[in-house]
């Protein structure tokens, strides 16, 4: 699998993190996501619906102008409409996202932003102080999570704005840079309410994971 980002570009943000954590107990961590799913059976779903009903309006438009036309011919043109647009979507993966609404779409982004920040242990730091940021390509999605110790200090209005910035800079293909800058926030955020003692380990390691 090759990566989203060049080895300079992991450098970069690995510079990036290393410097946020210089000045905080907290712990920040990124990830990237091609997609957060296959979109096949959402998008089958939302095709099949869809072709069901222009089935059934034009059933209608043809009994209003009167067109005969046997009904076994009829269902057998729409299972037929259905098989190609099912085997389009299986042999197009990237045509299957258009075709899911946007709130499913941000909805397994967020759910695999959750899933990544318990699969790479962001919640078990000693003080809870984990932080995950994480991009989801294919659904033009950004989030950030953090731990219970971080929420509790730091507003929700505060992460929005990292995270519109985010976005803006991956919508303009500077992927690289968002993160730096998205790292950079978040690092001012926990150094103000987190500062960096002597006896604290760095718990998380220092790098951006592409799934």
């Amino acid at each position: 699998m090759t990566n989203t980002l060049s080895a300079p570009d992991h450098d970069r943000i690995v510079a990036a993190i290393r410097a946020a954590e210089a000045d905080t107990a907290g712990e920040i961590y990124c990830v990237v996501a091609r997609s957060s799913d296959p979109y096949f059976y959402p998008a089958a779903f939302f095709v099949t619906l869809g072709i069901v009903l222009v089935g059934v309006i034009l059933a209608f438009l043809l009994e209003f102008w009167w067109v005969s036309l046997r009904l076994p011919v009829f269902w057998s043109a729409v299972v037929l409409a259905l098989a190609a647009a099912w085997l389009v979507l299986l042999l197009l993966p990237g045509l299957r996202i258009h075709f899911v609404p946007r709130r499913l779409r941000y909805q397994r982004a967020h759910d695999n932003a959750l899933k990544q920040f318990l699969a790479r242990n962001v919640h078990i730091t000693t003080a809870r102080t984990g932080v995950l940021i994480f991009v989801s390509l294919a659904e033009r999605y950004a989030e950030v999570v953090a731990d219970a110790g971080i929420n509790a200090e730091v507003e929700q209005e505060s992460w929005n704005g990292i995270v519109a910035d985010l976005v803006a800079h991956a919508r303009d293909d500077r992927l690289t840079d968002g993160f730096v800058a998205a790292v950079a926030a978040v690092g001012v955020l926990l150094a103000r309410h987190f500062p960096r003692g002597e006896a604290d380990d760095n718990e998380l390691d220092d790098h951006l994971v592409e799934i």
